[in-house]
């Protein structure tokens, strides 16, 4: 009798789902991350709390990176990370490209002015927008790879530690990890190397890189039970042994 592996639909179709996912969201990060807002004018707070509205959507990308590292292990964590960040650098080159590009007429003087009837630049306007996010997205890129390879080093080992219990452990241990290295790289690398003549002071970097990593830990947090529902949710699409028996395969080829 054959040992041969028989090919896997639900899993297949489970690794498809949750890396389109993925990959949808931290391109999305991507794009609403070149703004910067201030948490403390949210909450009437004195002191300035100033974050990136990327920050916003990583807390989501933690879950389906630890919840593809269950199922999938290290290579699928690897597969889905060098993707995503093959689809930045595209995103990114079309992003540079379309600044480039002149601007139509009617569409300079349709929306020529700004939401208080003030004359805009809107041409200026999207340029200056999407040309700093250029500097985010390399930050990004290279704050992403390294944290994800490290957050999957770091689940994996506390997996040996825990086996199959203690879901949350692994989940927050591993984010704990691995976002100390994406909260600063990515402000550095975008702000303080690549600043240019908007350069941050190094105090600004390591303030904002604070809060944001302070925000990622706390949600991680937070968001645990989710991880649990989504977790409930697969052992169900797959079934309880089908699902026990994939992650000790991983386990085993990791």
């Amino acid at each position: 009798m054959s040992n041969e592996i028989k090919p896997n639909p639900k899993l297949n179709t489970l690794f498809y789902v949750l890396s389109a996912i993925f990959i949808a969201n931290v391109i999305l990060a991507e794009l609403i991350g070149m703004k910067i807002f201030s948490l403390s004018k949210m909450f009437g707070i004195q002191t300035e709390l100033p974050m990136s509205c990327g920050i916003l959507i990583w807390p989501l990308v933690f879950i389906l990176s630890d919840i593809i590292n269950e199922y999938f292990g290290r290579k699928g964590v690897q597969r889905i990370s060098i993707l995503a960040a093959i689809l930045i650098a595209y995103a990114l080159t079309l992003v540079l490209i379309s600044t480039h590009l002149p601007p139509a007429d009617f569409w300079m003087v349709k929306y020529g002015k700004d939401l208080s009837g003030n004359p805009l630049l809107i041409n200026d306007a999207y340029s200056i927008i999407f040309r700093q996010g250029i500097n985010i997205i390399i930050g990004s890129i290279t704050a992403f790879l390294i944290s994800q390879m490290i957050d999957v080093y770091a689940f994996h080992y506390i997996r040996k530690i825990t086996g199959h219990k203690q879901l949350w452990l692994r989940a927050t241990g591993s984010t704990v990890i691995s976002q100390i290295i994406d909260s600063f790289v990515v402000l550095f690398v975008a702000f303080y190397l690549l600043g240019g003549t908007t350069r941050w002071t190094f105090r600004e970097v390591m303030t904002v890189g604070t809060m944001q990593y302070l925000y990622k830990i706390s949600f991680a947090i937070l968001l645990t039970p989710v991880i649990y529902i989504v977790h409930f949710i697969i052992d169900r699409y797959l079934g309880k042994k089908g699902a026990d028996d994939i992650i000790e395969e991983t386990d085993k080829n990791w």
